[in-house]
């Protein structure tokens, strides 16, 4: 009796292990894969096709990668495993991103490559999300939600930037308070961007960094707008400004808990695109935005 109790202990101790582990990350096979079965074969074609088409003109990579869920973790965890695994983008250039959909989460999210940052900024990868795919997915398009997300994600890589939100008015003294206020926000980045950096590590230091930038010209200017603005040129100035004083090369994540081994594929229920691709040696550091729908 005690041999079985014994026996089953140890197997729900190991069915508890699987439950709680990480999803594997899937190989990369191709641009598109869909572990969902969500796409048709169709559209997975043609979104290959537009990916594949716009690496051969511009060299940046993008990846489609549909999951039902991420559980146990958050979806930006997940995510940045998939990005150090499948690497996206060229070496040295990191111009990847990965569109990825937790189907069952009701999760997505944008990672961006570092060369990508600029022009896929937070604020931009959000409002692609919020405006352009997530509509699409409340309906039930999801395929619709992925290429018209595609194609924009194209078009801003490009140079085409979005339209202007609806709901912005503008305000004229704002850019004007801003510059007034400019030494001393340049003052406060420096000092505080180190000491939160020192504290909380360097990618979290700088979004804490980012963060504070954006509340006080928020709270100075009145523009949530051009808080994000500078709260985002705070970032990177504080994510770069080590490795400047350093020396040190780029490459990799260094903060904590993220950073870790790709491994693993699936084997059942999934579908991709095929011909060969494989990723370029892309870096990632967090960049891009979440959402649901």
């Amino acid at each position: 009796m005690k041999a079985i109790k014994a026996c089953l202990l140890a197997l729900l101790l190991c069915w508890s292990a699987v439950a709680l582990a990480d999803v594997a990350v899937p190989a990369l096979t191709g641009r598109v894969i869909d572990q969902t079965m969500t796409l048709s074969e169709s559209d997975r074609a043609s979104l290959d096709s537009t990916l594949r088409d716009f690496e051969s003109r511009k060299g940046s990579q993008i990846v489609v990668l549909i999951v039902p869920t991420t559980a146990p973790e958050a979806i930006e965890q997940y995510s940045i495993r998939v990005a150090e695994a499948w690497k996206i983008g060229r070496k040295k250039v990191d111009d990847g991103a990965i569109l990825l959909v937790a189907k069952d989460d009701r999760k997505l999210r944008i990672e961006v490559g570092y060369g990508l940052e600029g022009a896929l900024t937070d604020v931009t990868t959000k409002r692609i999300m919020d405006e352009i795919i997530t509509p699409r997915f409340k309906t039930g398009d999801f395929a619709g939600g992925v290429t018209a997300g595609v194609n924009q994600i194209i078009k801003v890589i490009d140079g085409e930037p979005l339209p202007a939100p609806d709901e912005w008015k503008g305000n004229s003294n704002a850019l004007d308070q801003i510059m007034e206020y400019a030494p001393f926000l340049l003052f406060g980045v420096l000092i505080f961007g180190s000491i939160l950096r020192n504290i909380f590590g360097r990618l979290f230091g700088s979004l804490a960094t980012g963060g504070l930038v954006t509340t006080v010209v928020w709270l100075v200017a009145g523009s949530l707008l051009f808080g994000g603005i500078l709260g985002v040129v705070a970032f990177f100035f504080t994510l770069i400004s080590e490795a400047l004083m350093s020396g040190g090369g780029g490459g990799g994540r260094r903060g904590g808990g993220y950073i870790g081994g790709g491994g693993g594929s699936w084997s059942s229920g999934s579908s991709s695109s095929s011909g060969g691709f494989s990723g370029g040696g892309g870096s990632f550091g967090g960049g891009g935005a979440s959402g649901s729908w």
